[in-house]
Order: structure tokens, then C-alpha cells, then sequence
């Protein structure tokens, strides 16, 4: 098995991988060693020949018979997803957001850690928070440049999500999860990810709203 140049693979296909591969930790965990391609579609709401296609685009194949060895599968995807170690992050922003989303990574055995905080609030500067060290904005490049932090999710409040893109390019950072509501723009090099909460949240109503008058 030959996996092809990471950059090649699709986004759509970055994102089941990490779905998959979630699911297949779940599966280990139970002691399942095998899974069928139609198995993993029925969990993932898909068909089996989008698990296939996304497989073999990786350049994974296995017994048939058997289905997908759990392990060696999990072993496959990693080897495509993670890096050589594990990735720092950061999180500028540690209101109720920020905090949540600093539980939520942490503990769960990624690759991709959160080590250190920023906020301007001077009640939270200074501390620790859910073990995360936060610190003024005032130190943001020289922390970033010492903790090697290659990723930064923002959590600030829109209204000063802007002003915020200078200081994350002077910083040297390769990739942003953007969590406010206003979509931001970076030069090539710096991947980003705008994640628009109401916007997704009135999508799902939306659709809610259609299969209920479909319904009557």
C-alpha cells in the first residue's frame, strides 16, 4: 500500500478520514478487529462505495472476506492525517468558547494539543485555565515563536476578529479554525477554516423546518 502526496487528497475526504478513523478507535475499543465497508458507510450515512473510493484514494486495500482490519486501518489513516509529532495549538479568546472548546480537545489523545491561551480579560492573563496557561496578547508572537505553535483557534469576540489577522501572520501561524462569525482572509500559505455557528445551526432549522411542512 502506497499512500499518495497528502495535498492531493480532497478536503471532503480529510474530513471522513477523521470520521472514520474516530469511529474505528471506537470500534478497537469494544474489540472489534474487522469492518465491512457497507458497516462503516451505515455509521457514517453514506454508501459503502464512498468508504471504498476514499480508501483506495489513500491507497488502502484489504481483505475483502474479512472486511477492514480495525487496527491496521487506524495505523493507515494516522499515517495520513498526523504529522511526525504532535501539532501545539492555541486558543486566542477564553470566554465560555474558548474554554469549551479547550475540554474538549484535551484528554482526547490527538496528535493536536492545545498548550496555551491569549486573552486581553486581566482576570483571566496570568492563570491557568482547565491547565492551559493564558496569556496577554501583548506576548502572543514571542509564546507562539517558544511553544512552536503552528495552529490557532479563535474564539474572540467577532467585533475584534479582524483586528487580529496582523498579529496571527506577523506570528508566523500556518493555520486558523475560525470560530467568530465573520469570515477572515489570510495570504496563501495559512490555512483557514471559518466555522460559522449560526450559520450551521440555521441550516439544520431550515431543513427542520422543510421536512415538517413536507410533513403536513
Amino acid at each position: 500500500m502506497s499512500a499518495i502526496p497528502n495535498n492531493a487528497i480532497p478536503e471532503k475526504t480529510i474530513e471522513r478520514l477523521s470520521e472514520y478513523r474516530r469511529t474505528l478507535k471506537a470500534c478497537h475499543e469494544q474489540g472489534i478487529t474487522h469492518i465491512f465497508s457497507h458497516v462503516l458507510a451505515g455509521i457514517h450515512g453514506i454508501t459503502a462505495v464512498q468508504v471504498r473510493r476514499d480508501l483506495m484514494l489513500i491507497g488502502f486495500s484489504s481483505d475483502t472476506k474479512k472486511g477492514y482490519d480495525v487496527e491496521v486501518l487506524i495505523g493507515f489513516i494516522s499515517s495520513i492525517l498526523d504529522g511526525r509529532g504532535p501539532m501545539n495549538i492555541a486558543v486566542i479568546g477564553m470566554g465560555n468558547l474558548g474554554q469549551a472548546l479547550t475540554k474538549y480537545f484535551n484528554g482526547r489523545g490527538l496528535t493536536l494539543r492545545i498548550v496555551a491561551s491569549f486573552d486581553v480579560d486581566p482576570e483571566k492573563t496570568g492563570h491557568t485555565i482547565d491547565d492551559i496557561p493564558c496569556y496577554p496578547m501583548e506576548e502572543f508572537e514571542e509564546r507562539v515563536d517558544d511553544l512552536d505553535i503552528k495552529i490557532i483557534i479563535l474564539s474572540s469576540p467577532t467585533e475584534v476578529a479582524s483586528e487580529l489577522v496582523v498579529p496571527i501572520i506577523n506570528a508566523g501561524i500556518k493555520g486558523v479554525l475560525n470560530f467568530t462569525s465573520k469570515p477572515l482572509n489570510f495570504p496563501r500559505g495559512i490555512v483557514v477554516e471559518n466555522y460559522d455557528i449560526t450559520t450551521l445551526l440555521e441550516k439544520v432549522a431550515y431543513f427542520v423546518k422543510e421536512n415538517e411542512e413536507t410533513t403536513l
